[in-house]
């Protein structure tokens, strides 16, 4: 390529992009699906949780390879490999010359608890590369790349939206509604908050899986569509059931019991880690109190709670905040 030719260099302004992502607690709904096609696909739901997330800086390096990034902190391997997709995504997109730069993590996200960390990271990530570059990258392609960074990725990028999603595809194969029920959860963490590696479990199922999940694919979208909590907590109690099948939780049968002695309509779990929550219906009567029954029920279970929010803005949320230290999950960030 000449000099007349040379497409043009990455902006050189020494403004940083930025970027946040949210993160989620762990599912509602996840097994095997039948997508457009009527294809097996592996997909899931996810329980939205507004506070701890990641945020990104990114300081472009005119002139350097698109692949030296250096991050901080060390390790942060998929976002690293995000940010080096993402820079050639925006220079493709101006037609220009795609350059390195300094990607900086910070965040207050526990690591293989189940709760969306990595995916929060990459997509962070993204959003930080692309502002620095002055563009907002859509969703659908922001999943694109956090799939090839990752493997799998969480539906972070949509927002807070129910939505069925394939993990491994990076797609959206229903529009659930526009929010999830009304709930309160309870949040806790399982095996001692130890991390889980998520690549690692067996993407399976079994004969009569489809019929299962596809019934509580329609269960969901009742719950949905008629703000039924209730029905929330059984879809989301039967998915945890057999998701036991390929990571089995010691403590699910005092989960579920203690949900069913606090009044809960339900238990729901990370289907790739140890984040757990028991779900109340707003409305219930003595809420406030049932909360502290629970929360009680869990530490003589030896089950440690973590935080309390809800579905929806409530004085509630940050009940049991993380920030409380003595309470804190033991899984240390990698």
């Amino acid at each position: 390529m000449t000099a007349a030719t040379r497409r043009p260099v990455a902006p050189s302004r020494d403004t940083e992009g930025t970027g946040r992502a949210a993160c989620h607690h762990g599912e509602i709904l996840q097994g095997v699906f039948l997508d457009e096609r009527r294809r097996p696909v592996h997909a899931l739901v996810t329980l939205p949780m507004n506070g701890p997330g990641s945020t990104a800086r990114f300081t472009p390096r005119p002139g350097s390879a698109p692949d030296e990034v250096t991050v901080t902190p060390t390790g942060r391997t998929k976002a690293r490999a995000a940010a080096v997709l993402a820079v050639r995504e925006c220079a493709a997109r101006r037609a220009a010359e795609p350059c390195g730069g300094e990607l900086t993590l910070t965040g207050d996200l526990p690591v293989g608890l189940g709760m969306g960390s990595s995916t929060s990271d990459v997509i962070a990530t993204v959003r930080a590369v692309a502002d620095s570059w002055g563009m907002a990258l859509p969703p659908e392609t922001i999943a694109r790349i956090a799939v090839r960074a990752e493997g799998a990725s969480d539906p972070l990028m949509h927002g807070s939206r129910p939505l069925l999603f394939a993990q491994r595809e990076g797609r959206v194969l229903e529009v659930l509604g526009s929010t999830l029920p009304p709930a309160v959860v309870v949040g806790c963490a399982l095996a001692q908050g130890a991390p889980v590696d998520t690549l690692s479990l067996p993407a399976l199922h079994h004969d009569g899986d489809l019929a299962a999940y596809g019934h509580l694919r329609r269960m969901l979208r009742r719950a949905v569509t008629s703000t039924d909590t209730g029905l929330l907590g059984r879809v989301s109690t039967a998915s945890a059931r057999l998701r036991q099948r390929v990571l089995r939780h010691e403590e699910f049968p005092a989960l579920t019991g203690i949900a069913d002695g606090t009044g809960a309509v339900g238990v729901q779990i990370a289907h790739s880690g140890n984040v757990a929550g028991i779900l109340f219906d707003p409305r219930t009567p003595g809420l406030r109190h049932r909360l502290r029954r629970c929360t009680r029920a869990l530490d003589r279970e030896g089950i440690t709670p973590t935080r309390t929010f809800t579905t929806f803005a409530s004085p509630i949320s940050e009940e049991f905040p993380w920030t409380n230290t003595s309470r804190k999950p033991s899984a240390a960030r990698t």
